[in-house]
């Protein structure tokens, strides 16, 4: 779920970022509005989608944002998109944010986003392979196939060229997919030896199936994901961080972390542009 490419290391923000935020009031006609229009991609278990019993929205996303909504005082109007139609959404105005956005410095051109979670690009391979590939090298020269709608599969042959072609092995045989369900569909055929996939969402995977998958190595590739806003709208976007800051000290953050199961990509701070607010 990528369309930005980069590591959270290289984020680049203003120093204005740095200086303390206080409370922050919504801007005037989101609210006379009494609701935000939010833009939520319901196909990305843990963090958003729908309950298979009751078709309920779900997950990270939907539980971070009725916190935030609550404590602003205002309903949620889900506008349920894809994740290339959200950029579009943000620039004609169809939605005033958007969750589950990777972000990445050329993003931030036309963007500002306030970081909530880590990401990372994981490679997991059939469980019946566990013994043959204990380490990401052993992939070296193997078929890796991951989403050709994310960025995975470029960090998987940068990971590659750094570590398997610097080492005099040869390289990993990257493909795209036409998603990770298409990945793991061609991982249980033979037809790929591995899978990359978001860090945060493999763990969702294997519970879901459980016996059937083996972790490679550690993430990489690390990421933001972030709550995104278009450039003009920094009222909004300050009124969203100071309440998800304000979750984060009092521990509802940590919690709804804890019950989606994602507490390893809690970040150390709440960030905007991966500025730390202070």
């Amino acid at each position: 779920m990528d369309l930005f490419k980069t590591t959270a290391g290289a984020l680049i923000a203003s120093v204005a970022l740095c200086a303390p935020v206080a409370a922050q009031e919504l801007p005037a006609d989101i609210e006379k509005a009494g609701e935000i229009k939010i833009a939520l991609f319901p196909a990305f278990p843990p963090l958003a989608y729908r309950d298979t019993e009751t078709d309920e929205l779900t997950g990270l996303d939907v539980k971070l944002a009725e916190e935030i909504a609550q404590d602003l005082g205002v309903s949620i109007n889900w506008q349920e998109v894809s994740y290339d139609a959200a950029v579009p959404a943000l620039a004609t105005g169809r939605v005033d944010l958007a969750f589950s956005m990777v972000n990445r410095p050329e993003s931030q051109e036309v963007l500002d986003f306030v970081d909530y979670i880590r990401s990372g690009a994981q490679l997991y391979s059939k469980a019946a392979d566990a013994e043959e590939f204990t380490q990401m090298t052993d992939l070296c020269g193997k078929t890796v196939g991951g989403s050709r709608r994310t960025a995975y599969p470029a960090d998987a042959e940068a990971w590659s060229e750094a570590n398997c072609v610097a080492a005099g092995l040869p390289p990993m045989e990257v493909i795209g997919t036409e998603g990770s369900a298409d990945a793991r569909v061609q991982l249980k055929q033979g037809r790929i030896d591995a899978v990359v996939q978001s860090s945060e969402s493999v763990p969702w995977i294997m519970s879901q199936e459980e016996g059937e998958y083996h972790l490679i190595g550690e993430p990489f590739a690390n990421s933001f994901i972030s709550i995104a806003f278009t450039k003009d709208s920094t009222e909004l976007r300050d009124a969203i961080m100071s309440s998800l800051r304000t979750l984060y000290e009092d521990g509802r953050y940590q919690q709804i972390l804890a019950d989606t199961g994602l507490q390893v990509n809690e970040i150390e701070a709440i960030s905007i542009n991966g500025t730390p607010v202070e």
